[in-house]
C-alpha cells in the first residue's frame, strides 16, 4: 500500500477524532464515555496546539487510514518530553487499516517532524497493555525507560519509551 502521512486537513478533523477515539475504545483502553474519549474525538484542537498528522492509502488519494498527534516540548500536547524531545500522543490506525504500515508510517513521520524541528529525541507514553504499539516502537528503536513511566489518573499505570533519533 502507498501511504502518505502529511497535516490533516481541516475537512478532515473529525474524521481523524473518530478513527483515534474508535481505536482507543474499541480496543479497550478509555471508555466511551469518558473525559479522555472526548479528548481522543476533538482532533481540531489537536490540530490547533499541536500537529495532526495522518495517513493516507493510494498515494494521498485515498481513505484516512490513521493519525498521530505530534507535540514540541513545552506545548500543551506534550506530557513527557524533555526539552530536547519530541512527543507522539494518541498514535490511532482505523481497525481496517491495522496490518498495512499505516502505524509505523506515522511514526517514522514524527520521527522525521522531531529532526526537522532539530531535537535529537523523542519521547512518549503508553498504555501497559498497548503489546502491538510497543512492538512497533522496538522495531523503531525505541526503548522502555521504566523511571520515567507515571500515571496520570488512578487505575492508568502509563510506560515512557524514548529513542536517539
Amino acid at each position: 500500500m502507498d501511504i502518505v502521512v502529511r497535516a490533516a486537513h481541516p475537512e478532515e478533523l473529525d474524521r481523524a477524532g473518530r478513527i483515534t477515539a474508535d481505536a482507543f475504545v474499541g480496543d479497550g483502553h478509555t471508555a466511551a464515555d469518558g473525559d479522555y474519549a472526548r479528548r481522543l474525538l476533538d482532533a481540531h484542537t489537536r490540530a490547533q496546539e499541536a500537529e495532526l498528522l495522518v495517513a493516507v492509502g493510494d498515494g494521498g488519494r485515498g481513505a484516512l487510514l490513521g493519525c498521530v498527534t505530534f507535540a514540541l516540548p513545552g506545548t500543551p500536547w506534550a506530557e513527557v518530553a524533555g526539552e530536547d524531545e519530541a512527543e507522539i500522543r494518541m498514535l490511532a490506525v482505523a481497525r481496517e487499516a491495522r496490518g498495512r504500515g499505516a502505524g509505523e508510517a506515522l511514526v517514522r513521520a514524527a520521527m522525521a517532524r522531531a529532526r526537522a524541528h532539530g531535537l535529537p529525541r523523542m519521547a512518549f507514553s503508553t498504555q501497559r497493555d498497548m503489546h502491538a504499539a510497543q512492538r512497533l516502537y522496538g522495531r523503531l528503536g525505541f526503548h522502555h525507560v521504566p523511571e520515567r513511566d507515571w500515571s496520570p489518573v488512578p487505575g492508568v499505570e502509563l510506560r515512557v519509551f524514548a529513542a536517539d533519533l
